[in-house]
């Protein structure tokens, strides 16, 4: 069935397809590009919708908005799955996004059977036995409900098993007693026979968790799912980035090295570094390549970007960065002091000025041609990538480490950006020196052109 399912996957954050390689990514918004990806059947579109940023009837909105545009085009439908990938830790709209999914679905005459919840990412330890989900901290599982995941200020929640957990985020929408389980022992032992015949007791939006702490785990269930939409049944999915890998009819990690990463003609032999993210981890893989001494580091002093000194610094930030790129790599970085205040409109209105700061250097940067841009943090590696960089579409060519760390490469975009290296880091992911070690495999690579 993968050699004629068409994946669409509805992503809220730039990060979902760092367990899959040689799929289409877009950047813009524009339904056009993943009908346009989607034409072809066998093939996976990620579009990047950034609604775990948004309030729920904007994400509803936009998932509805966006799949309508691709269901346009009749062909689309034909052997269309449609993924809603979140986060492995249960953030997010869980409910309100495939619910949003099912009802454009429905207007365009396709009724829903049964909605995957599934939200493994193996690679950063997080997996589902006995309906309970758990993420590896510190090398130790713990039940998610007992992780400062569980106490996000927007997507809290205080379940683990999943069943549970659907109804504490629907209020009771779906029933904790209503939701089917493909358990470890249904996989293993019945395989995707007996997968196949608990799937096909579901009608009307059941939700179904899967259970899975193994690929091949998730591997079974895709095959069962395959037989059944060949069958005319439809389902869709919620995940983690792991089950996209076995629907999309991949196997195994694609780790990239120098010798796979090609840096266009024509563009200098240094790279540039973006650092937007805030986080803990983020700080201290910068001082990490701070520490190594082999980057120009250029500043941006976030107070300088709040009054009228704005446009002055930017000028002058964008002139460094585009010397330095000529002699070396070179890393731009906001000041990390954060500037706080009690107003939670005006802090977003803080964040918001800096990420445009980060933004508009990168875009005054680009018609030097770097060889190659890592972007590090979540929103800012879409925004710098967007923004920034003008991509509207890219191909995931591989991971630094299997499920970590995407290097993309452009496809649509303006010529000084076509078929540059760009890398997608997560602001909390990856060791002390990930950082550098990145830089160093994309140095390695432009040595070796």
């Amino acid at each position: 069935m993968a050699d004629s399912r068409r994946l669409l996957v509805l992503d809220d954050d730039p990060t979902g397809s760092q367990c899959v390689a040689q799929v289409d990514v877009a950047f813009d918004l524009d339904p056009a590009i993943p009908a346009g990806v989607l034409a072809e059947p066998g093939s996976t579109c990620f579009v990047l919708t950034n609604t775990r940023a948004l309030d729920e009837a904007e994400a509803v909105a936009m998932n509805r908005r966006l799949l309508a545009g691709v269901l346009a085009d009749p062909t689309a439908q034909q052997g269309l799955h449609v993924v809603s990938r979140s986060d492995s830790t249960l953030r997010g709209h869980v409910i309100a996004e495939p619910l949003a999914i099912a009802d454009e679905l429905g207007v365009h005459g396709v009724d829903v059977d049964a909605i995957l919840f599934a939200p493994a990412m193996l690679e950063a330890g997080r997996y589902t036995q006995d309906d309970v989900h758990y993420a590896v901290v510190g090398g130790e599982p713990r039940r998610v409900e007992d992780t400062d995941f569980a106490r996000d200020a927007t997507f809290g929640y205080s379940h683990s098993d999943l069943s549970e957990f659907l109804q504490e985020r629907s209020a009771g929408g779906v029933l904790a007693a209503d939701v089917l389980s493909i358990g470890l022992d249904d996989i293993r032992s019945g395989g995707a026979a007996r997968v196949h015949e608990i799937l096909s007791g579901a009608r009307d939006r059941r939700w179904v968790v899967l259970n899975a702490t193994e690929y091949s785990d998730m591997e079974v269930v895709a095959e069962a799912v395959g037989r059944l939409e060949a069958d005319g049944r439809t389902f869709i999915t919620r995940c983690g980035p792991s089950f996209v890998r076995p629907l999309a009819g991949q196997s195994g990690a694609h780790v990239v090295d120098p010798t796979s990463i090609t840096i266009p003609d024509g563009h200098l032999d240094h790279g540039l570094v973006v650092v937007g993210s805030h986080v803990g981890l983020t700080t201290t893989q910068l001082r990490a390549v701070q520490q190594r001494g082999t980057l120009v580091e250029v500043e941006l002093d976030v107070p300088s970007l709040l009054d009228d000194r704005r446009e002055q610094h930017l000028d002058e930030a964008a002139k460094r960065v585009r010397e330095a790129l000529q002699a070396a790599d070179c890393v731009l970085y906001t000041s990390r002091d954060l500037v706080r205040t009690d107003d939670p409109a005006e802090s977003l209105a803080i964040a918001r000025s800096v990420s445009d700061a980060v933004v508009e250097v990168v875009r005054r940067v680009r018609a030097v041609k770097p060889a190659w841009v890592v972007a590090k943090g979540g929103i800012t590696s879409h925004e710098v990538a967007a923004n920034g960089l003008g991509i509207r579409r890219a191909r995931v060519e591989g991971q630094f480490w299997p499920g970590q760390v995407s290097l993309f490469s452009a496809q649509e975009a303006p010529e000084e950006v076509m078929g540059m290296p760009y890398v997608v880091f997560p602001g909390n992911v990856g060791g002390e020196q990930a950082l550098a070690d990145v830089v160093d495999r994309l140095t390695a690579a432009v040595t070796a052109r």
